[in-house]
């Protein structure tokens, strides 16, 4: 009698398999996550997996496919897993070094793009011209998404982005050199806004047209309920906001508005629990004016914006 032939593991049934094991373990967007992992493996896009279902994967694929299942059943964010992220369009590299970039952010691109376009001295409209003599400062920059995205958008706009994190900094580097921006963007190390006291142009009253921050914002209060993929993974540096959410916001809050130029932006990512007592501080700061809390794509209190006085 002829041995039985070993099961066949095709595209179709990998993804089969993955779904009910993702959906088992309640984790969110199993389909997605499953095409993802997959296609990761077979070093293709997505589209493929469906135009060639029924190809047969090789000993080793299941073997690199089972050691990435069982890390995003343990709560491995699938980022880190294929060390890519996208955001805004864009691929961003990622990893443990920074938070992963969220749909979230992309919410203060938009506030940055839609007031460069529609401000004289701003940036201007859409094009190779776009963000001429503009600079901003993009503080946490973490992976740098934020930074790189609004230089690829104002492609003459110039960016300094910080980080305490050397290790972060590291990656954004890595992700402004991918996107071929490095040319237009300083790194610099240190606490918030401190490393722009040393700096020859930062460090000038008035002399930014937009400043951003995605600071840790998550407060004390809520750091129980964050997800296992956030809290066990991703660093808590770049999380916690302290007691109230806004031991970093405050400072940022405090100690932006002189160093932006009249009518500039000073936007800051914060917790949706956190708006009144953040749009409050805004509100009561001499130098600030029509501030305002934006909804993110999931319709939350997502982003402080606010703009330097004229006068």
């Amino acid at each position: 009698m002829n041995e039985a032939a070993p099961e066949l593991w095709t595209t179709r049934k990998l993804l089969s398999w993955m779904r009910q094991a993702f959906t088992k373990k309640g984790l969110d967007s199993p389909g997605l996550m499953s095409e993802i992992l997959l296609a990761h493996v077979l070093s293709c896009d997505r589209l493929r997996l469906h135009m060639e279902a029924d190809r047969p994967a090789s000993s080793d694929e299941r073997s690199r496919l089972r050691d990435l299942v069982q890390r995003a059943l343990n709560h491995e964010p699938v980022q880190y897993l294929t060390g890519e992220a996208w955001f805004y369009g864009m691929p961003f590299k990622a990893d443990r070094r920074a938070l992963i970039p969220r749909p979230s952010t992309s919410t203060i691109i938009d506030q940055v793009l839609q007031h460069a376009r529609a401000t004289p001295g701003f940036g201007g409209p859409a094009g190779p011209n776009a963000g001429e003599g503009v600079l901003l400062a993009d503080v946490c920059t973490g992976s740098g998404c934020i930074a790189v995205a609004l230089l690829k958008h104002l492609p003459q706009a110039r960016a300094i982005a910080t980080d305490l994190s050397p290790d972060a900094l590291a990656l954004a580097r890595e992700n402004a050199e991918r996107h071929k921006v490095s040319d237009r963007i300083e790194f610099l190390a240190g606490d918030l806004l401190s490393p722009f006291a040393q700096h020859p142009v930062a460090g000038a009253k008035g002399s930014l047209h937009y400043l951003v921050s995605n600071p840790p914002y998550i407060p004390d209060h809520e750091w129980d309920a964050v997800e296992p993929n956030v809290k066990d993974h991703e660093p808590h540096l770049a999380l916690r906001g302290g007691p109230d959410g806004l031991r970093l916001v405050r400072p940022l809050i405090e100690q932006a508005p002189r160093f932006l130029r009249p009518r500039g932006l000073l936007l800051i990512e914060i917790a949706a629990c956190t708006a009144e007592a953040a749009s409050s501080l805004a509100r009561s700061h001499p130098e600030l004016a029509d501030v305002r809390i934006v909804r993110d794509i999931d319709g939350l209190d997502r982003v402080l914006v606010a703009s330097r006085r004229e006068s």
